[in-house]
């Protein structure tokens, strides 16, 4: 694969496009502009809802981004959604009555794409004074569909409680992990990064071999999967959580190292 191009670049955000401090270098700002020049489209696929997308804008101008693990298509430029996948209320509501019986300490979250409502006890980590966050009840959140349900703990280490959320949710919806504490990602079954990239792949007539995709946590190895048992280069970081790096098919440099960037120049 020396001579191999990508025709499609797709990149992660937190703890890979963007440094430790939230912010995309000169240098990686440079050789995404140099792709795109070239006709090759740049897309971000994250955890992150549009509403935590205007700042990026900036850098990039335009695309689609894939947000909330794959739950929602957005269209940067004009940070509009373009289709929603969401979590059902039955669904919301067996899931959430299911982890709080198991561990009662369990607190709960929901994204809906421009608004966000928490428990009174759940301890949000950003958006503490954010127009569209507000306190909830569990019974108000779940009452309608959501674009993810978040599940945290206060006290359990991470892998454990994503353990124990995936015990619980079973085959009703998808769970996975970007955080660094115990924090669970619940989307609609059968959605994440991966059904998202190739939604937005097909819509530009191309396939898992066209693409680069960069990465460097658990709600990335879907989409790794994907780009990999298709032809295409799925590049971690060199920080990256144990599945990523053992889902890649390349691993480059930190995100505090340009590691996008240089993967890309060495193409």
């Amino acid at each position: 694969m020396s001579d191999w191009r990508p025709r499609l670049i797709v990149s992660d955000m937190d703890g890979t496009l963007l440094r430790s401090d939230e912010t995309v270098s000169y240098e990686t700002r440079a050789e995404l502009d140099r792709w795109r020049d070239d006709g090759v489209p740049v897309v971000l696929a994250t955890g992150r809802p549009p509403r935590w997308m205007a700042g990026i804008r900036e850098v990039l101008g335009s695309g689609t981004a894939i947000c909330c693990n794959g739950a929602v298509l957005l269209d940067l430029a004009a940070l509009e959604v373009l289709e929603e996948f969401p979590v059902e209320p039955d669904v919301l509501q067996e899931v959430t009555a299911g982890l709080r019986a198991s561990e009662p300490s369990t607190w709960f979250a929901v994204e809906y794409g421009d608004q966000f409502r928490h428990e009174p006890v759940y301890r949000p980590r950003w958006d503490l004074d954010a127009p569209g966050v507000e306190v909830a009840t569990l019974e108000e959140m779940v009452s309608r569909p959501v674009a993810k349900l978040l599940a945290r703990h206060e006290s359990m280490p991470r892998d454990a409680f994503v353990a124990l959320v995936e015990g619980v949710v079973q085959d009703r919806a998808t769970v996975t992990c970007s955080s660094s504490d115990a924090l669970a990602e619940i989307s609609a079954l059968g959605v994440t990064k991966a059904t998202g990239l190739a939604r937005v792949a097909g819509d530009l007539g191309l396939g898992p071999s066209d693409v680069v995709y960069f990465g460097d946590m658990p709600n990335d190895v879907a989409a790794f999967d994907w780009v990999r048992e298709g032809g295409g280069r799925a590049v971690a970081m060199a920080h990256a959580h144990p599945e990523v790096l053992a889902a890649a098919t390349d691993v480059t440099v930190s995100n505090d190292q340009d590691g996008v960037a240089a993967f890309l120049a060495s193409l």
